[in-house]
Formats: C-alpha cells, sequence, structure tokens
C-alpha cells in the first residue's frame, strides 16, 4: 500500500502540492488525471524519492520514504518501475543494454547470459520481440515507450510508475500501450500509478481514478463516476479535454 498524507510542494513562488491525500491499494490500478501544471508528475517523483515534500508524508509498506536515510531509500526504489514521459532511452546505448541498465547498475554480479535472458523475456513481454541491437534513433515513438518500459520491468518492481504514457502517439500506438499497461497489471499483479490526460487511458485502464485540482486531490473514484459527473469542476475538466 502507498499512502499520501496532506502534501505540500512548492517551487520559488509557485505552491504546486497544497495538502495532497491519497491511498493507493495494493494489487489497484490509479489513474491519476488533472489539468497541465497541476502536480501530477511532481506527485509522482515524490512517491518515488526523487523529490523531497517541504511537508506531509509518504508511506510505501509503512515505511516513510521522506524520513529514510540513502541506503534504506535505494532499497525501496528498487521496489518501483518508472516509464518516464519521453521514455528517457540513451541514444547512445542499444536497445538492449538501455533495458539491462537497471541490472547492471546494481552492482549485483549478474552473469552475461542472465542479462540477455532477461532483456529477451522483456522485450518479449512488451511485444517487440528481437530488437536488441537496434538504437533508440531506429524506433517509432511507439516502440520507445515500450522499451522504457520493459527497462522498468526487468527489475519485477512491485509498483510501476507511469508518466504520460501515451502522450505524442496517434489514437492506435496510444489504444495498444494502453492495452499492455492493462495485459501487465493482469499478469503481473503489479501495483500502478498512471499520470494521464487521456480520457480513453482513464476507461481503458483504471481500477480507480483521482483528479487533481488547485494542488490536491479533488475526486477518487471508479472511472464511470468521473466521466458521468454532473460536478462543474469535473465537467469542465472532461469538456476541455476532449477537445484538445
Amino acid at each position: 500500500m502507498i499512502e499520501i498524507k496532506n502534501l505540500f510542494k512548492k517551487f520559488g513562488d509557485k505552491q504546486v502540492l497544497t495538502g495532497v491525500n491519497l491511498t493507493i491499494p495494493k494489487g489497484e490500478t490509479i489513474v491519476i488525471v488533472g489539468r497541465s501544471g497541476c502536480g501530477k508528475s511532481v506527485l509522482l517523483k515524490l512517491i518515488v524519492g526523487l523529490l523531497s515534500p517541504d511537508n506531509g508524508q509518504i508511506l510505501v509498506e509503512g515505511n516513510l520514504i521522506n524520513e529514510l536515510g540513502n541506503r534504506d531509500l535505494y532499497s525501496i526504489r528498487r521496489k518501483f518501475g518508472f516509464l518516464f514521459q519521453g521514455a528517457a532511452l540513451f541514444d547512445s546505448m542499444t536497445v538492449g543494454e538501455n533495458i539491462s541498465l537497471p541490472l547492471v547498475e546494481t552492482g549485483d554480479n549478474y552473469d552475461e547470459k542472465l542479462i540477455n535472458r532477461e532483456v529477451e523475456e522483456m522485450l518479449d513481454l512488451v511485444g517487440l520481440p528481437g530488437i536488441q541491437s537496434l538504437k533508440p534513433s531506429e524506433l517509432s515513438g511507439g516502440m520507445k515507450k515500450r522499451v522504457g518500459l520493459a527497462r522498468a520491468l526487468i527489475s519485477k518492481p512491485q509498483y510501476i510508475l507511469y508518466d504520460e504514457p501515451t502522450t505524442g502517439l496517434d489514437p492506435i500506438m496510444s489504444d495498444s500501450i494502453d492495452r499492455l499497461i492493462h495485459e501487465l497489471n493482469s499478469k503481473l499483479k503489479v501495483t500502478s500509478i498512471v499520470v494521464t490526460h487521456d480520457m480513453f487511458s482513464v476507461k481503458n485502464v483504471a481500477d480507480k481514478v483521482a483528479m487533481m485540482h488547485e494542488g490536491k486531490i479533488y475526486f477518487v473514484g471508479k472511472p464511470d463516476e468521473l466521466l458521468n459527473s454532473s460536478d462543474n469542476v469535473i465537467y469542465d475538466f472532461i469538456k476541455r479535454t476532449e477537445t484538445i
């Protein structure tokens, strides 16, 4: 379980989070939506410890993230996989080298044959077998997202964080990524947090959806409850999103 309690975060004069409260049960897929700049991606980085909150608490399996030392924080981080918005692949590395990076960076003595086997397994899992030797420049946008996801999965995480997984993709590829997220959640039984502005992703992958507004969680519920809400703030957000 991930518990977020009264979380505040400020950058310069801009107060981004103003008291976020959210509980994410084990094995659940929660989609976080909200207008640009409302703090969705900041919240993801706070959860995994890439940023520190100004006030409030983040607990992962009862561990208070913002009070852990570096060693304990690193141990918790190994339970997370993170798919960055732009996939964040290293252009100088092959696909195989990009995917294997989390294993190499742990410092554990992984055998090269084992690493290659793990890379093959991850590529099969995301539907891209046999592309280990390609460079990121040879991949489409959708393929880069899948490779980024394979890298996030190779360390066998218990939690997967997705930052705008369908941004920049055409509707067909976006639907393919949504299906992949749903399939992986079913196969791997992981806890997933998906930040998106895509209402189709809300329908396709969410067990629950949380909407952020003015630095707080404004709504938590089932996707249908959000999409059929008569609340003026929610209705206005959905209508604006549909016109993008």
